[in-house]
C-alpha cells in the first residue's frame, strides 16, 4: 500500500495506534447524548440533554480519561463493539470506517480544520442541556429527541 495515504485507509480500525484511533474522533458529541430505549421495539431515541461530563461548547469531554469513574455507564467505543452499537450516527467515522465507508469531507482529518465538523452542521455545539440541569434523570424524557440523517447524523427534533 502506498505511504502516501493516510492510515484511515490503509488499516482497520483494530490495527491503529491509540493515538490513530482517538485522532478519528470528530468531536460531534452525538455519543455523549442521553438516549431511551423502548422496551418493545428495542429503538433507541436520543434527547437533547448530554452527559454531566461533556461541554456543550467544545463538544468534547471534560474528565475524558476518567469518565467511567463518574459516569459508569458510559460505553467505551473499541473495534469489537462497534457492530452492536446501532445507536451510533451514521456520520460517526468509527461507523463509517467500520462499515467500509470513508470519512465524510468536513471530518477534521479529512479537512485539515477541527472546525469543520461544526460548520458543516453535524455537531451538536451548543444545541443541547446538561443532564444537570435537570430536576430527576427520567425529565430528559421529555425533552425533544433528535433523528438520525443519513448523510449528516442528526437533522431535526422530533
Amino acid at each position: 500500500m502506498p505511504a502516501d495515504r493516510p492510515f484511515w485507509q490503509t488499516k482497520r480500525l483494530e490495527q491503529m495506534t491509540r493515538e490513530e484511533w482517538e485522532s478519528l474522533c470528530d468531536g460531534c458529541g452525538l455519543c455523549c447524548l442521553i438516549r431511551f430505549e423502548d422496551e418493545d421495539t428495542g429503538e433507541v431515541f436520543p434527547t437533547k440533554v448530554h452527559c454531566k461530563l461533556f461541554d456543550s461548547q467544545r463538544c468534547s469531554c471534560t474528565d475524558y480519561a476518567g469518565r467511567k469513574d463518574h459516569v459508569p455507564d458510559c460505553i467505551k467505543l473499541t473495534p469489537w463493539n462497534i457492530e452492536a452499537l446501532g445507536w451510533m450516527p451514521l456520520s460517526c467515522a468509527y461507523r463509517r470506517l467500520h462499515e467500509g465507508r470513508g470519512l465524510a469531507n468536513w471530518h477534521p482529518l479529512v479537512s485539515g480544520d477541527p472546525e469543520s465538523v461544526h460548520t458543516a452542521g453535524v455537531s451538536i455545539r451548543g444545541q443541547t442541556i446538561s443532564e444537570l440541569e435537570l430536576e430527576k434523570p427520567e425529565d430528559a424524557v421529555e425533552h425533544e429527541a433528535m433523528e438520525w440523517n443519513l448523510e449528516r447524523g442528526i437533522t431535526s427534533a422530533s
